[in-house]
């Protein structure tokens, strides 16, 4: 039974939205295969994005990057956080690579925690890396220009280029420090579309329209009962953003996967992030969107988004005042291409599977009858 180890950032669920795809697409590809994950993320969050079992190392394996709401970067705590992560380095490292060791996978897939792929260089297990972003791209543009980052640049870059690949889902950032990375095509679970059922969970008509509103994994509150309220504009909205308004409905109350709801929605509020992006964009879902100028990955979500879907930018202030009417109008009216289709899904499982299958087919020769 081939062993995958899996380390998601818990950076938001962004990381989690690109991995869990690929991981139920191996699985009906490998049926028999064991599944253990290295995250921070909720259980249940995980269980109800990958099927089948698996067994849970619960913590976190890098730092990814601290926040002081959805759309700003805590860049002194940032800052921090990486020279403590890094003080130890080559002790963690080979501390690691021991409990791999114990730990005994066939492979280690990463998205994109960068030491464990040091650590699987050290304990002789082959590694394979997949994300739209790296954290070293990321910290430098964050903390490039403080005293210690040469030192830590240096080895985020080698921890990542101890990955066999270093898959790259697109939209990408360029990642062009990276020589073992490849292009593939985007990654997106595609929902049902559900309208008239969605319609009337909503108690509305259906001809009103329904807005999803989702900022992604990392808090941000909004005010919306401060949003004025139009005829026949509905906002599902997450429950801790509820007000008792009619136009507002809660996400949580309605007992529909989040995609599904994507789907039969006629657009989508949120901030630039790969699985909001690459869902709306692959469902054909136009979207408005906050921009996040301190985040250096949005700039190739943005891009993305104008060439291969329907998007408008609205400020902060937009949001937080609700004159959201005319972006709304606007979008909507943009003339719709069709959707790419979530190729990167097959292209990271086939690499994902010749290597799984390699690698368990070589200890299990070394192990012997």
């Amino acid at each position: 039974m081939p062993h995958l180890l899996t380390a998601i950032t818990a950076h938001g669920y962004g990381h989690l939205a690109q991995t869990a795809p690929v991981l139920n697409a191996l699985r009906q590809r490998l049926p028999e295969l064991r599944l253990t994950l290295y995250t921070a993320l909720p259980r249940a969050l995980l269980a109800k994005r990958i099927t089948g079992e698996f067994t849970l190392i619960d913590r976190a394996p890098d730092v990814g990057m601290l926040m002081n709401d959805a759309l700003s970067v805590n860049v002194a705590a940032s800052a921090a956080a990486y020279r403590e992560f890094h003080r130890d380095w080559h002790h963690d490292v080979a501390m690691e690579a021991r409990g791999l060791t114990d730990l005994a996978p066939d492979l280690i897939f990463a998205n994109a925690p960068y030491r464990l792929l040091a650590a699987a260089k050290r304990a002789g297990i082959p590694a394979l890396a997949l994300c739209s972003l790296n954290w070293a791209d990321v910290y430098h543009h964050v903390c490039g220009g403080r005293p210690e980052a040469p030192a830590i640049l240096a080895q985020m870059l080698a921890a990542y280029h101890d990955a066999a690949l270093f898959l790259q889902p697109a939209p990408s950032m360029p990642m062009s420090e990276l020589a073992n990375r490849r292009a593939i095509g985007p990654i997106a679970r595609l929902g049902t579309p559900r309208r008239a059922e969605l319609a009337a969970r909503c108690g509305v008509a259906a001809s009103d329209t329904l807005v999803l509103v989702s900022l992604g994994g990392i808090p941000l509150q909004v005010d919306v009962g401060r949003w004025p309220q139009r005829p026949g504009l509905r906002w599902i909205v997450p429950q801790n953003w509820h007000a008792p308004r009619a136009d507002l409905i809660a996400f949580e109350s309605l007992g529909f996967d989040f995609v599904d709801t994507l789907r039969s929605s006629d657009a989508l509020l949120t901030k630039p992030g790969y699985g909001s992006f690459s869902e709306a964009v692959c469902n054909g879902i136009p979207v408005l969107y906050v921009p996040r100028d301190d985040w250096p990955e949005a700039a190739c979500l943005v891009e993305w988004l104008h060439r291969h879907g329907r998007g408008r930018a609205v400020t902060p202030r937009d949001l937080a005042e609700g004159d959201l009417a005319d972006a709304l109008h606007h979008v909507r009216t943009l003339p719709a291409a069709a959707p790419p289709a979530p190729s990167g899904i097959a292209e990271a499982v086939a690499r994902l599977s010749d290597y799984l299958q390699a690698a368990a087919n070589g200890n299990a020769a070394r192990r012997g009858p």
